[in-house]
């Protein structure tokens, strides 16, 4: 599903099964966001196959937070590409699960800030609160915010798995309501566009999930 100009959006509409949406930003520099679970890899191998691409091509793997439907697959993927994610988070996982899905040292860390990849040109949110270390991705150029976990279609990210705390989540929900979002691009679910049906879901969210998030 092409969204905006380079920007491709693999989505899991099986709910039967748990995995993530992966978002694809072609480029000179290719860069994959959360290619989900390694065993639910086929609908994200097939989109990009859609694009006359392979893994191969990928050069870059960036994970928004250290849940295996996020970031599992990206065994998948040859030694040649970089895998990026957040130090707190790679750290979690670690600690977590003694390193059981394998995942290999991040090429990079993500850390708060601007990020510059290939012609990309990100800013990394920390946005804690699912995880101790998730982070949100804005592409400012497109006003496109990826999101991970941390907030989706009227709904948020649950906070009862290991690490998450419902005052984080509130707060950096807070945070990324600030941005001016033109896409807002969860990590499941329907994706959402144009600026005012973005700004009228983080009302919704503020108005049916705040009291619960302390």
């Amino acid at each position: 599903m092409n969204v905006v100009d380079s920007l491709h959006a693999f989505i899991w509409r099986d709910m039967t099964t748990n995995n993530c949406n992966s978002f694809f930003i072609d480029g000179p520099v290719k860069v994959l966001i959360d290619p989900g679970h390694r065993h639910l890899f086929e609908h994200v191998r097939k989109g990009l196959g859609e694009l006359n691409l392979s893994l191969e091509d990928i050069d870059v793997v960036m994970i928004t937070h250290g849940h295996p439907d996020h970031f599992e697959a990206v065994q998948e993927f040859p030694d040649a590409t970089l895998l990026a994610m957040a130090q707190e988070e790679f750290e979690f996982i670690k600690k977590a699960t003694g390193n059981y899905y394998k995942v290999r040292e991040p090429a990079f860390y993500l850390q708060g800030g601007d990020l510059h990849v290939g012609d990309h040109h990100f800013q990394i949110i920390p946005t804690p609160g699912h995880s101790p270390g998730s982070i949100s991705i804005y592409w400012r150029d497109y006003k496109v915010l990826f999101t991970g976990d941390v907030i989706f279609k009227r709904s948020v990210g649950r906070t009862d798995l290991p690490g998450g705390k419902g005052r984080l989540l509130r707060e950096s929900i807070e945070t990324l309501a600030t941005l001016e979002v033109e896409y807002l691009m969860p990590g499941h679910g329907e994706i959402i566009t144009g600026t005012k049906n973005v700004r009228e879901n983080f009302e919704i969210v503020k108005r049916m999930w705040y009291n619960y998030l302390r």
